[in-house]
């Protein structure tokens, strides 16, 4: 019974005290249904949609506009409704969501447009299966006149996307990874530490055409001027690779608790093994994310591999000898070079497939990033 009637006089002694704050002004606050939020939502698409199909305005610009509305109808009506604290909070939630709808907005558009142009083509066995070798622009002639089949497709660029990046991905993981177990678990704050995130942060903001640069000038050096072959190019990619895979794998290793290390050193195990046990397994899933992020950030690079790999239409699967193509450099030929200028549309038909194949090849490495993941994550039972 002292409980119960000791509760109502500290509530009423916390209010008494407030209000004999010197600038504190209290603002009602009234419940408001978040019905009335959904109600705005759909008043700022039906905007952004008449915009857009009435008075013919581009889709961003639609979107923008239907937004501002859905801003001003939520700030407004919670303001009548539930007072100025709750339209401030109501107006915030709506701001971050906002900003969601329109950074995907683009996403969408981009993904829609290379499935749109290009999935038919991609998924066709021909086109995986054909490489460019022999095919001219009387072929396009002739198919762009419904007098033969598209031939022509881009098998040999699948193979050397394959290769080059595979080949980038075995040279940048492991030093990578190296390097961020150095920093995190024995560089610490000494001055070789400082200098190595030194320079991965130079490293994270170089053009991607000196990396094809630095591989050719490097080949040049070690093979002779001119020299082009997947393998340069995969030194390219891996330049770009290294930081990303550096950076990524410092944060996760990082988010481990020092108990768990602690804890194995504890029982006597080498520091060496407590890494390799311990720390990597914990932080798995996040450098297989990161990984990942840094394979998708060059598969799909062209100006490095422009550079150091050059171009061919034929298959070739050994990185040390000649020209490779991958599946970008592909794309950007069939687009600024087709086999018939006078016909361009076979040329853009496989361009465009070439970029659902990218997106494919991309979503893919995510799918199998959370696979290994998730199998090499810690068990919780």
């Amino acid at each position: 019974m002292s409980t119960q009637t000791e509760r109502p006089e500290t509530t009423s002694a916390t209010s008494h005290e407030l209000d004999q704050l010197s600038g504190v002004v209290p603002s009602p606050v009234r419940p408001a249904s978040p019905r009335l939020a959904w109600v705005a939502l759909t008043g700022g698409v039906l905007v952004g949609l008449a915009l857009w199909l009435f008075l013919d305005l581009p889709v961003a610009v639609a979107a923008v506009l239907g937004d501002l509305v859905y801003l001003v109808a939520v700030h407004v009506t919670y303001r009548i409704v539930g007072g100025a604290r709750v339209a401030t909070d109501q107006t915030m939630r709506a701001l971050v969501y906002g900003a969601f709808v329109l950074a995907i907005i683009p996403l969408i558009s981009l993904l829609w447009t290379v499935v749109e142009n290009g999935a038919l083509r991609a998924l066709q066995p021909d086109y995986l299966m054909q490489s460019m070798n022999g095919v001219t622009g009387v072929h396009d002639r002739e198919y762009a006149e419904g007098n033969a089949p598209m031939i022509g497709g881009a098998y040999h660029a699948v193979i050397g996307t394959l290769i080059i990046t595979g080949i980038a991905t075995v040279i940048s993981v492991p030093i990578g990874l190296f390097t961020a177990i150095y920093l995190v678990e024995y560089g610490g704050k000494s001055r070789l530490a400082k200098v190595i995130r030194f320079l991965v942060d130079v490293m994270t903001g170089i053009p991607s055409i000196v990396a094809g640069l630095f591989a050719f000038a490097l080949f040049a050096v070690l093979f002779g001027i001119g020299t082009k072959n997947g393998m340069a190019g995969a030194v390219a990619l891996s330049v770009l690779m290294i930081p990303t895979v550096v950076r990524n794998s410092e944060e996760m290793l990082r988010i481990v608790p020092h108990e768990l290390r602690e804890a194995a050193l504890a029982l006597g195990v080498p520091k060496w093994l407590t890494i390799a046990k311990v720390v990597l397994p914990t932080a798995a899933s996040g450098l297989a994310s990161g990984i990942t992020l840094a394979i998708a950030r060059v598969i799909g690079e062209t100006a490095p591999l422009l550079v150091a790999v050059g171009f061919t239409r034929a298959v070739n699967v050994d990185p040390t000898e000649g020209p490779m193509s991958n599946l970008a450099l592909f794309a950007y030929y069939m687009f600024t070079r087709p086999l018939n200028p006078g016909y361009r549309d076979p040329s853009l038909e496989r361009a465009w497939a070439a970029a659902v194949l990218l997106v494919v090849i991309v979503i893919a490495l995510n799918l199998l990033a959370r696979a290994i993941a998730k199998f090499f994550a810690p068990k919780t039972r």
